[in-house]
């Protein structure tokens, strides 16, 4: 089994492949993020099902709802911190504030192989 992707000290990021993925808003109700998450798995769906089908509109479609979804929830659009910190989104770890950090967890596992 797998061990779960890092997450960066002030938890705005988890690592995956040395690069960084923003997290969900922590400060999101959980009936609100539970709905935005179902939203997103019924986007994925819509996206493989479009793919399969070939039908470029539904695609289309289907990804909007998925871009609107990771909005939603944080993931993407403007950043859920306040402290005018930059957004280091898809970025590598060992490129940003957090490469010294994400140096520390050689030996550890999940290290550069999440």
């Amino acid at each position: 089994m797998k061990p779960p992707a890092p997450i960066t000290p002030d938890g705005r990021y988890l690592v995956v492949r040395g690069r960084l993925w923003r997290r969900s808003d922590p400060h999101l109700a959980p009936e609100r993020r539970q709905a935005l998450v179902n939203a997103l798995m019924d986007a994925r769906r819509a996206v493989r099902a479009a793919l399969a089908s070939g039908d470029a509109e539904a695609l289309a479609a289907a990804r909007a709802q998925v871009q609107a979804a990771k909005v939603g929830l944080g993931e993407r659009g403007a950043v859920w911190w306040t402290d005018g910190a930059p957004d280091l989104n898809r970025h590598m770890a060992m490129n940003t504030v957090y490469g010294a950090w994400y140096d520390g967890l050689s030996g550890q596992s999940g290290h550069r192989d999440t």
